[in-house]
């Protein structure tokens, strides 16, 4: 029986792991790859995570699982198979009135504990730190995937300061692609704004707001088809999708906002989700199921960044921790 089993050993996971050692309860972290520390593992360059400017994101993600390793946490690789809850009836007997509220705070008459079932052996828990993260939607195209990190990137708030004064586009046509564009025309020399479509799915607000911008230059019903440079981006392949034309534009980067799709598969069917599959949960990683926590991209939340997956973790064992005083 363990007091916490964390799923996932990216930043949040990883400090949520530490917090949880530092008090004292019996963890076990698992993850599914072969290395800790989720996305920053692939970003190139991390200039904005306090004290450790310019370090590279992997060296970020070693010394995250490096300070979780001395720290004496249990690691397991597998893939964990479902997450199943255990009801165990309590036989109380008592009628007072605070006893009776801290049952109901903590799921009613009853007791629950988790089952974390993995390829590995079924692992029994008295809570669950769902800290699985999110994928960015890739385009699919040439040179994506090669150039990743590399002037290819999914997040402009992180990177975007690496392209003060140069040439960009964002890919995408929702609230987050405009959001990004808005956010590069105010260092950018020339920002790209690319969608497939001739109209925004963003909200108009932010429509009218990037259309203020004169170094911002949309290019509708167009598409991108290949993504070129040697190990750096140089220019996009362009097609309109009406007129069947393509053309090239050199750029120093591509930022992909097509959609973020978090990994909730496994608590689907055990806390609430929002519209767009997030966990709702709170600054204190709570979710609707008592005993079941979140932390980090798969919550739900207005900024996804690494500082703030390493604080969703530290929050989240306090929230744990106040679990516990209550049941």
């Amino acid at each position: 029986m363990y007091d916490l089993v964390i799923i996932g050993s990216g930043p949040a996971g990883l400090s949520a792991a530490v917090y949880a050692k530092r008090a004292g309860m019996e963890t076990l972290v698992i993850e599914k790859s072969a290395m800790s520390g989720g996305q920053v593992l692939t970003t190139y360059e991390v200039d904005n995570y306090l004290g450790l400017s310019g370090i590279n994101g992997f060296d970020l993600g070693m010394k995250f699982r490096e300070h979780a390793d001395k720290m004496g946490v249990e690691f397991l690789e597998t893939e964990v198979v479902s997450v199943k809850e255990i009801v165990q009836i309590e036989r109380n007997l008592s009628s007072d009135f605070e006893y009776q509220a801290e049952l109901v705070a903590c799921g009613g008459e009853r007791r629950r504990t988790y089952a974390v079932v993995t390829e590995k052996g079924e692992f029994e828990t008295k809570t669950v730190l769902a800290a699985t993260g999110a994928v960015h939607a890739k385009l699919g195209v040439p040179g994506e995937e090669e150039l990743a990190g590399m002037g290819v990137s999914y997040c402009a708030t992180c990177d975007g300061a690496f392209f003060r004064n140069r040439t960009v586009a964002v890919v995408g046509g929702g609230d987050v692609a405009v959001e990004d564009a808005i956010f590069l025309a105010r260092t950018s020399k020339k920002v790209y704004l690319i969608h497939r479509r001739d109209e925004f799915r963003a909200a108009k607000i932010l429509q009218e707001k990037v259309k203020e911008f004169p170094n911002v230059e949309i290019l509708w019903n167009t598409v991108v088809e290949e993504i070129i440079g040697e190990g750096q981006v140089e220019k996009v392949r362009i097609r309109n999708v009406a007129s069947k034309e393509s053309e090239e534009i050199e750029m120093d980067g591509v930022f992909i906002a097509v959609g973020i799709h978090p990994n909730t598969r496994l608590f689907r069917n055990l806390v609430e989700c929002d519209e767009k599959g997030y966990i709702v949960a709170g600054e204190d990683g709570a979710t609707s199921a008592p005993g079941i926590f979140a932390a980090g991209d798969v919550r739900t939340k207005p900024l996804r960044q690494i500082v703030t997956a390493v604080a969703d973790g530290a929050n989240a064992i306090a929230g744990i921790q106040n679990y516990y005083i209550s049941c």
